[in-house]
């Protein structure tokens, strides 16, 4: 079936610059933890332009994802989806951690250890209702690094 649909027009950019920073996010529970804004607050440090910024996060027990940011039901509804797909008593060998680590790992696994979000002008191009989330994984507080790269141009 053929569809028919309209595209903006091309933006070429000429790549300048390569701007790279660690976000460290400390973590209380399990959750979702909205880091938007911490993103856009780099882009606009890092004087981009047009590009791509990459986050990256360098665990296996959290994760990365970009949600719906207007009503926290839909995030309570995707804990409890990923507690059922990867539940603690789901008889795991791997439990030296304790016995949230292996779902951990799980939902690591299913959602993903990083993002790429187009930038124009300075801003990511979220949807209206998107938001950049971190997904702690663990029931205990932990101290979590988010890799923040743009590549692109830089705003002159």
């Amino acid at each position: 079936m053929k569809i028919s649909g309209h595209r903006s027009h091309t933006v070429s950019v000429k790549p300048d610059l390569i701007a790279t920073s660690t976000l460290t996010v400390k973590t209380p529970r399990r959750g979702f933890f909205d880091i938007t804004a911490e993103a856009r607050d780099f882009l606009h440090e890092a004087q981009a332009a047009g590009g791509a910024l990459t986050l990256f996060v360098r665990h296996t027990s959290a994760s990365l994802t970009i949600q719906e940011n207007a009503d926290p039901d839909v995030l309570t509804d995707l804990m409890d989806a990923l507690d059922r797909l990867a539940p603690e008593n789901g008889g795991w060998i791997h439990h030296s951690e304790g016995p949230d680590d292996m779902p951990a790992h799980i939902k690591t696994m299913l959602t993903s250890s990083s993002l790429q979000v187009p930038v124009e002008n300075g801003e990511m191009m979220l949807g209206t209702w998107q938001g950049i989330y971190l997904i702690e994984h663990r029931a205990r507080p932990h101290r979590r690094d988010v890799v923040l790269q743009f590549v692109g141009s830089a705003a002159h």
